[in-house]
């Protein structure tokens, strides 16, 4: 009888020993720290959306304006070396590495605002209904990444806050030693934090 007893009450003892570490925060940083990867991924997800949009607007553009030669290059350049920095979910620490992708990312937004404006000097291809699909599509995706941006900034300000404070440093001090500050975006130029101005 005793040696069931006991055996019960050692039962008990791990069930609330599990249930006082899944309360206490003990999970919350691996969670986060997912939540944050999730919110990058949205984040690479909305550039590839918008540099698979770009061919297409470049050959339209082109059709109309073939004398534009330099800026549909520009374009074209800045679009292959933002596809060519791909910074995945376990490179989301190194501020190194986001910084370049935003630096590319940035270099893209310039070389699209450049052909944007020449489309300002040809009426023919301002009335082109793929040219306005293609417009359409690209605005709502600027509105896309703006979003999946903010709300990668903030996974990875919650995850860093729990990093820094009570019982989460604690956690990260025993059990999760190798975790590192996830880097966020910071504006690269004045008015980075807005989505570039799409004018036809």
């Amino acid at each position: 009888m005793t040696a069931h007893f006991s055996r019960i009450r050692s039962l008990l003892a791990i069930i609330f020993l599990a249930i006082g570490l899944s309360g206490c925060g003990y999970n919350t940083i691996p969670t986060l720290d997912e939540a944050a990867k999730a919110k990058w991924a949205e984040v690479q997800n909305q550039y590839q959306r918008r540099s698979d949009l770009i061919p297409n607007l470049v050959a339209t553009v082109q059709g109309y304006a073939k004398q534009e030669k330099e800026v549909l290059t520009a374009v074209t350049e800045a679009r292959a070396k933002a596809t060519s920095i791909n910074v995945d979910a376990s490179q989301i620490t190194d501020p190194e590495k986001i910084k370049q992708f935003q630096a590319a990312q940035a270099q893209l937004s310039g070389a699209l605002g450049h052909l944007l404006a020449v489309s300002e000097r040809y009426p023919d291809l301002k009335s082109n209904q793929n040219f306005l699909a293609l417009q359409s599509q690209l605005e709502g995706t600027e509105n896309r990444i703006a979003v999946a941006r903010r709300d990668y900034i903030q996974a990875a300000q919650a995850y860093n806050t729990n990093l820094r404070t009570f019982p989460g440093s604690v956690w990260a001090s025993i059990f999760y030693k190798d975790a590192k500050p996830i880097a966020a975006f910071t504006a690269t130029a004045p008015n980075a934090e807005q989505a570039p101005a799409v004018k036809f």
